[in-house]
């Protein structure tokens, strides 16, 4: 495995097994906007270097070392056969572990399979819950393999029968690939990961957090003042994003999850506030 020491002028020095993922599709520099400063095979190495490297272009060096965060010293405990790629928790909760382990890859023998934030909404779509033990779950390495044959991991793009040329350019990295277009949910986890939040973060601090915002939006509504109520529902879509994953899930599942509870209710207005009808 190699990692690499990028530098973006006037920004950062940083570390990256994948500069296409990290640097261009992540924090939205193109290779012309930054520079390789080492390649390096050993990652105590990478890491030592890294903040040397800080440290001498006068940026500031980094609190924890490459080698030491979490993420990089995360690997899922799957368990790969001929046919299937088994996760090592129930259905509920794989999400959260795939994007706490975005960049891993395994070995099948149909292909190379690796988790990108494409490729889990593939895995979430597909995934089967084992019929023998409820806490694991499992895809079929074929059909996974064949989805990184016929799709771009990173924006989605297929035509029938494979990629298109330009496409096929991708896998062969011989070509500039366009920026990915992150949903507003994917924005903040890639936010929160960067600085740490998942790794350190607590549901409790969290849900202080949460209603600390609410406090703000209370306050903002009795003033009537609508752009503090505007960044005051934003802050709590950002701190019920990050609490959703704390807790091993994400904010789409429990939108989904409340929406399919309230669809179907019946009731009236009263007093300003919608009440349902008794069952």
């Amino acid at each position: 495995m190699t990692y690499y020491i990028y530098h973006i002028p006037g920004k950062k020095i940083g570390v990256t097994r994948d500069l296409e993922e990290r640097v261009t599709k992540q924090q939205g520099y193109e290779p012309d906007e930054y520079e390789i400063l080492g390649e390096y095979i050993n990652i105590d190495d990478v890491s030592s270097m890294e903040r040397m490297l800080q440290k001498e272009y006068g940026y500031k060096v980094d609190r924890i070392p490459y080698n030491k965060l979490k993420c990089n010293n995360m690997k899922m405990n799957i368990n790969v056969t001929e046919q299937t790629t088994t996760f090592p928790c129930p259905v509920n909760k794989l999400k959260g572990q795939l994007m706490d382990c975005i960049g891993f890859q395994w070995e099948t023998e149909f292909g190379d399979c690796m988790i990108t934030l494409e490729s889990i909404k593939w895995i979430m779509k597909n995934v089967k819950e084992s019929m023998y033990n409820e806490k694991r779950c499992y895809i079929y390495n074929k059909a996974f393999a064949r989805y990184f044959d016929n799709n771009d991991p990173y924006d989605g793009n297929t035509i029938a029968g494979g990629l298109s040329p330009e496409k096929q350019c991708y896998k062969k990295q011989c070509c500039k690939k366009k920026m990915v277009e992150y949903s507003a949910f994917e924005k903040i986890r890639i936010w929160a990961d960067e600085r740490g939040l998942y790794d350190r973060g607590d549901p409790k601090t969290q849900t202080l957090k949460l209603m600390e915002e609410a406090g703000e939006i209370c306050r903002a509504v009795l003033k009537n003042d609508e752009p503090e109520v505007i960044d005051g529902i934003g802050d709590c879509v950002v701190v019920l994003t990050n609490l959703a994953h704390l807790i091993g899930t994400d904010i789409e599942t429990c939108i989904e999850a409340a929406y399919n509870e309230i669809k179907n209710r019946k009731g009236k207005m009263a007093n300003g506030t919608y009440v349902k009808d008794a069952n």
